[in-house]
């Protein structure tokens, strides 16, 4: 396991200057350099007070989770070669050709969004000769004649604003939701007759996990279907890229597209071979990328947790391992408690769930006071919740001090009035997204950024302070109301007058 995080666009003469600094350190018999030595060297190391800079080297690469020097030489070499500065989307252009490529695509930036592609389409009316001498624009327009026309030995060119390959453009272009099928996918097989990659992808801002043409296809992501809506025809222009050598192993798919619970991307994946093979391309490239079936793990605890039971059903169908319990192969902000995924539904209150697991084979969960006194409530069994030992509702609470946030989130303002009859702070801090303890925003702030008046008036009444503020946007929950639009809420916390 990796024991220091790999920085943004990592530098090799930096990492080289680590390596030689661990050296000096070693040969003077600093304690802790010896300590890493002895804890990431795979081999005893004959004189540390004569260390080689390649034995430096090594523990250094280990550290960062990579098996050899060589490895992490070539993943820096690997980001420096792909990575794309997200920087270039919000540049205006003054060349109508680039400017019209630029707002045209999806680029997973903040302004996203049907406003961006509008101005794209006029731009297109205004000027509809800017495709005739960009392959980038043509492209961009699903436009297959002037594709053809300006073709020949520039497929895997890149240009136009964003600095990327035709087909790119073409498959993360959402400027227009009627474009005929025809259109774009005659201009995806001119493209990848003449040589384009269908495994093509970009590092974004060098984060180690790509975005590639199958990403843009499926789209989705953080700010949600609206302003990152999948292709208008993502089905048959995934499958051609499937047909034509796409591996359907894509990471930043399955992340983007696991908030909703929407299954059909996941169908065509499994269709083509989604979970087996090496990763393909792009793990060869960045070893520290997941393999295939941990990658379907970490989509499975998500499901569980996030009460997705047919995918639930999808991933065992497919032969996802539920059985084994997450340790090291949780989400990258979970890394896993140990549980299994039948656990982990118990513990939610979700028999639904567990009845699926358990009836595919899964082990039922060992009783555990604590796990049962936390189901009970996300059942908002108030009987068995107001039944349960004193000392196990204070295990409880110092096991699971931001409970009520998450409770927030996935139960309900049943369950929420129990914990908080029982002694849980209602302006406790947690995550509404996993339910781990890190103090990121209270229960209020996702009552009135979700526009849940009931569950707001509830928390307040409760005792719940309107004047925090969250630790990552430094906000209160009247801010968070009015950042996404919501009027009750934010009429509700509205101060009254003096």
């Amino acid at each position: 396991m990796p024991t220091l995080r790999m920085p943004d666009r990592p530098d090799l003469e930096q990492l080289r200057r680590q390596a030689r600094a661990l050296q000096r350190a070693a040969r003077a018999g600093e304690p802790e350099a010896l300590a890493r030595i002895a804890r990431d060297h795979p081999g005893p190391v004959a004189d540390e007070a004569d260390l080689r800079l390649s034995s430096a080297q090594l523990v250094v690469a280990r550290e960062y989770g990579f098996a050899s020097w060589p490895r992490l030489v070539r993943y820096v070499q690997t980001i420096a070669e792909h990575e794309w500065d997200t920087g270039l989307a919000t540049a205006p252009v003054a060349d109508p050709a680039g400017e019209f490529c630029r707002l045209a695509c999806l680029s997973y930036g903040r302004d996203d969004g049907p406003e961006r592609w509008a101005r794209a389409r006029d731009l297109l009316a205004r000027h509809p000769d800017l495709t005739a001498g960009s392959i980038w624009a043509a492209a961009a327009a699903a436009d297959p004649d002037r594709v053809r026309a300006l073709l020949p030995g520039r497929s895997q060119e890149p240009g136009g604003p964003l600095r990327w390959r035709p087909l790119f453009y073409l498959v993360y272009s959402r400027f227009d939701t009627g474009i005929a099928e025809e259109r774009v996918l005659a201009t995806a097989r001119l493209l990848l007759d003449a040589g384009a990659d269908p495994d093509d992808g970009y590092l974004f801002d060098g984060l180690p996990s790509p975005f590639t043409l199958l990403t843009g296809v499926f789209g989705h992501g953080e700010l949600g279907r609206h302003r990152q809506p999948p292709h208008p025809h993502w089905r048959a222009l995934g499958r051609l890229l499937l047909d034509a050598g796409a591996d359907p192993n894509d990471a930043q798919t399955l992340y983007n597209r696991m908030f909703e619970p929407d299954d059909s991307h996941l169908e065509l994946l499994f269709e083509y071979g989604l979970g087996t093979g090496d990763g393909g391309p792009w793990r060869r490239r960045i070893e520290t990328l997941p393999p295939p079936g941990q990658a379907l793990r970490t989509l499975l605890r998500w499901a569980v947790e996030h009460r997705q039971a047919a995918r639930v059903r999808l991933l065992v169908a497919h032969g996802v391992d539920f059985r084994t319990p997450f340790i090291a192969d949780g989400p990258a902000w979970s890394p896993g408690d140990g549980r299994t995924a039948v656990e982990i539904a118990t513990l939610n209150g979700d028999g639904e769930i567990a009845g699926i697991l358990i009836a595919a084979g899964a082990e039922p969960p060992a009783p555990d006071p604590v796990d049962d006194f936390i189901a009970a409530a996300f059942r908002a069994d108030a009987a068995t919740v107001r039944s349960t030992a004193a000392a196990t509702v204070a295990e409880a609470r110092r096991r699971r001090p931001g409970l009520i946030v998450w409770a927030a989130a996935r139960a309900g303002t049943a369950t929420v009035e129990l914990l908080a009859e029982m002694g849980f702070d209602v302006n406790a801090y947690g995550r509404t997204d996993a339910p781990v303890e890190m103090p990121w925003e209270t229960a209020l702030h996702h009552a009135a950024g979700n526009g849940l008046t009931d569950l707001a008036r509830t928390l307040l009444a409760l005792g719940a302070d309107p004047a925090l503020r969250d630790h990552r946007f430094d906000a209160t929950p009247l801010d968070w109301a009015r950042h996404f639009g919501r009027s009750a809420t934010a009429a509700l916390l509205e101060p009254g007058p003096d």
